[in-house]
């Protein structure tokens, strides 16, 4: 229903810059997530596009018409963007019913144009003239009765939300925020004060209101398993820059960065310091886990020169907008967490031919014939899966095994990493070098 771009967005306070420079292009019908650690940026992101928060420059658009421009003076208020809002906190009305709290605020529309189909969907006309003409009665009660029929509520109409569940009451709100036929529905956190069954149970019912309405979803959580499992795709951010836009399985099996990689995947992905070279068929040749000989094989051919020099150029580019009063927001690399049984200081000077090898649990196969010993350092079942944390020498690696497969604490093992799922990132600027597959050479 709505195209939604942002052009060169920002958000400052004094010296510092909650948003920086954000250039998003959010397609009609997407179901986008907004994604980060606390105080990101990402519901100062989602309060711009929705008129709650006044950008200090840049340019937004919401299907075709600029609802902020910094230049032109333009600054379209929230309730004239025809925007939905959703938050942690429901703000059910407890002394009206059900009904009475969807149709709380349909009364209150008033425009040329305005009717109402059969089935309760509002039509605007926005070429029609004339005097503009309020909802009546009737039509009320069949955009409510359509609405609660989409997120099933019918049995609950005369209910007080005192009689409701969590999950009834959330749903209550949804019906509320799509009764009016928004062109944008934005979620901050709707699902942080419900129980983890719920949660999953929300979150199919959020899938399926995105395809049955066909509005654009803009969403925001922290929580990676709600963006990986609702969004089309993820806009992750860290410090107010933009790391990554992308389908939710392009970000976690080809992340930008090591922050990326880290903060996306439960359990997280296992990195490890990496010491070496590239040899002369593109392979390269690695010294990883204190004592492991290991050959990283790119998935797509790379010139380790040429890769250098363009990171470089794109690291320039981004400090030259960044302002000298901003210290926050310097394009440094992720000081990403290597899991060691005892902690050793690692302050070595960095030069090129230092990597970190990121490898996802999935990816750490426990076999007899595997290359590398190792022991349960400590094993949780779930029933269907067991995750399991393996040691080698001081270094704890995290695997995941699928089925009903139990391990002893001290369980001596072999280990091996399957498939190509492999990443290598640069140890000087953090950035992904390329996807690929990992040999242990014995």
């Amino acid at each position: 229903m709505a195209r939604i771009e942002l052009t060169h967005v920002t958000k400052r306070w004094g010296g510092f810059y909650a948003v920086d420079d954000l250039d998003l292009l959010i397609d009609d019908n997407a179901f986008v997530t907004l994604l980060g650690p606390s105080g990101c940026g990402k519901t100062t992101t989602l309060r711009m596009i929705a008129g709650l928060e006044t950008p200090t420059t840049g340019k937004i658009t919401i299907d075709g018409m600029t609802v902020f421009d910094s230049d032109a003076g333009i600054n379209v208020p929230a309730n004239k963007r025809r925007v939905g809002f959703l938050f942690q906190n429901y703000a059910l009305w407890p002394n009206m019913t059900v009904f009475q709290n969807i149709a709380f605020g349909l009364g209150n529309i008033k425009e040329p144009g305005l009717s109402v189909t059969p089935e309760g969907e509002i039509v605007r006309d926005p070429k029609a003239g004339g005097a503009a003409r309020k909802l009546t009665k009737e039509e009320i009660k069949r955009i409510v009765a359509r609405v609660s029929a989409i997120v099933k509520i019918e049995p609950f109409m005369d209910r007080y939300p005192g009689e409701l569940s969590g999950g009834q009451q959330q749903r209550v709100a949804i019906a509320r925020t799509l009764a009016p036929g928004p062109k944008v529905l934005f979620m901050d956190e709707p699902l942080s004060n419900l129980d983890a069954k719920l949660r999953l149970e929300m979150r199919s019912e959020l899938q399926r209101l995105h395809l049955s309405t066909g509005s654009t979803f803009v969403y925001v959580t922290h929580d990676q398993m709600e963006a990986m499992t609702l969004a089309t795709r993820i806009c992750l951010i860290s410090n107010g820059v933009l790391q990554q836009y992308d389908e939710p399985l392009t970000v976690y099996n080809r992340p930008n960065n090591t922050f990326v990689a880290d903060f996306v995947g439960n359990p997280a992905i296992n990195f490890m310091n990496a010491r070496g070279r590239q040899q002369e068929d593109g392979s390269f040749r690695l010294r990883i886990l204190g004592e492991y000989d290991a050959v990283f094989t790119p998935s797509e051919r790379i010139l380790v020169d040429s890769w250098y020099a363009d990171a470089e150029k794109k690291i320039a580019a981004f400090e030259a907008k960044v302002r000298p009063e901003v210290k926050t927001n310097k394009d440094v690399p992720f000081n990403y967490p290597v899991a060691m049984v005892q902690d050793i200081p690692d302050d070595k000077t960095l030069d090129r031919e230092d990597w970190a090898l990121g490898v996802r649990p999935e990816f750490v196969s426990i076999c007899e014939d595997g290359p590398v010993e190792g022991e349960v350092f400590s094993a949780m079942p779930t029933g269907m899966e067991t995750t399991v944390r393996i040691r080698v020498g001081n270094f704890l690696l995290t695997s995941v095994v699928f089925g009903g497969v139990t391990y002893k604490i001290g369980e001596k093992i072999r280990l091996r990493f399957s498939g190509n799922g492999a990443v290598l990132f640069s140890r000087v600027n953090g950035r992904l070098v390329s996807t690929g597959t990992v040999e242990i050479r014995r």
